[in-house]
């Protein structure tokens, strides 16, 4: 329940202080795409959290002598003061004000960058939006030290989602749930849970190239996205269907059915855009270089009976998930057949990583 975070009254005064955390990227496996009021999904999702795709973000924070109930804070992004960016924090600290009402409190300079191109679809809302909310849970642990671990990063996951939806599976990994399913222990509308089954071990250690097709803003955001599935005539089918794919790739993940595995996440990856083009007004986030890059990898996989396979977030980018086995093989396919159609030949590697970060 959201009264459960609720802030207790603090049993202590911070007059200043700076915290910092490094939370990565995720990528859906199971898609979560359509959302209501307060930033609960319309189906459940699972996803990778990453290793190498991360968002680092340090909060220096002090006192305010004039406590008017508004927010006060200067957000510097890779070097350069971003206003921009201040109404989304603005109204993130809008949402979570009656969970942490300290934010109004203090003055807070973000400082904050990221290992990979910012709105380019690796979801760096994702990781920013953690990233921040990380930070503010530590604040809220020096202001309240006695709160647990367990409290400690669930109420990040909360407050992560409140910011972005995505962003509350990248507080922990390497697999997390987000939405309630009748299969999954503990899981939540409301934060994002650690898939706590036992997985096969071709799916430990996996990896995730990101073919960056377009390292350009979307023409389309992902909230606007989200809203055009209101009404959309076939989200009620979409929303069901993602909660048989949770059923069926969580057995999958648990009996090493890697074939079907591969089935099921292609097939996610092409219905969240099939739910874009098929939206009023309709849109394509892919490109071009995006369905190449995609026939390259099933010829690949037909001829080299690979175990490789690709998914989409929502742009135009390719992430390429394949076993740590074919890593040597795989990684000669991209540079030789792959890389071509990056923007500037532009790709990074990535791999299952374990979520949120302190940084000393």
């Amino acid at each position: 329940m959201t009264e459960d975070f609720k802030e207790p009254i603090p049993s202590l005064q911070v007059a200043q202080g700076s915290v910092a955390w490094q939370t990565p990227s995720n990528i859906a496996l199971v898609k979560y795409w359509g959302k209501r009021d307060p930033q609960l999904p319309e189906n459940p999702s699972i996803s990778f959290t990453l290793k190498n795709c991360h968002t680092n973000t340090k909060v220096d924070f002090v006192k305010r002598t004039i406590t008017d109930g508004e927010f006060s804070f200067d957000i510097i992004f890779e070097g350069e003061k971003k206003e921009a960016f201040k109404p989304k924090i603005q109204k993130f600290f809008e949402r979570i004000q009656e969970y942490v009402p300290f934010v109004s409190e203090y003055h807070f300079t973000i400082t904050s960058d990221n290992s990979f191109p910012h709105s380019s679809g690796i979801a760096s809302s994702a990781s920013g939006m953690s990233a921040l909310s990380m930070c503010l849970m530590s604040i809220e642990k020096q202001l309240n030290p006695e709160i647990s671990e367990t409290y400690f990063y669930r109420k990040a996951s909360f407050l992560a989602r409140l910011g972005s939806g995505s962003a509350c599976r990248s507080v922990k990994g390497n697999l997390v749930v987000w939405g309630a399913h009748p299969e999954i222990a503990e899981s939540s509308d409301l934060y994002g849970v650690p898939f706590s089954e036992e997985i096969a071990p071709i799916f430990e250690n996996y990896q995730d190239t990101i073919l960056l097709v377009d390292k350009g803003e979307k023409q389309v955001s992902s909230t606007v996205g989200h809203q055009l599935m209101h009404g959309h005539p076939y989200a009620a089918s979409r929303f069901s269907q993602a909660v048989e794919n949770i059923s069926k790739i969580k057995t999958f993940l648990k009996s090493g059915a890697i074939k079907e595995f591969i089935a099921l996440v292609e097939s996610e990856a092409l219905t969240l855009h099939a739910m874009m083009m098929t939206s009023q007004p309709y849109f394509i986030l892919m490109k071009p270089n995006t369905l190449e890059i995609i026939n390259k990898i099933w010829a690949y996989r037909a001829e080299n009976d690979s175990n490789i396979c690709f998914t989409l977030d929502a742009g135009a980018n390719v992430h390429l998930l394949y076993p740590e086995n074919e890593k040597e093989k795989v990684h000669s396919f991209i540079e030789t057949e792959l890389s071509i159609h990056c923007q500037n030949n532009h790709f990074i590697h990535d791999e299952l990583g374990y979520g949120a970060k302190e940084m000393k």
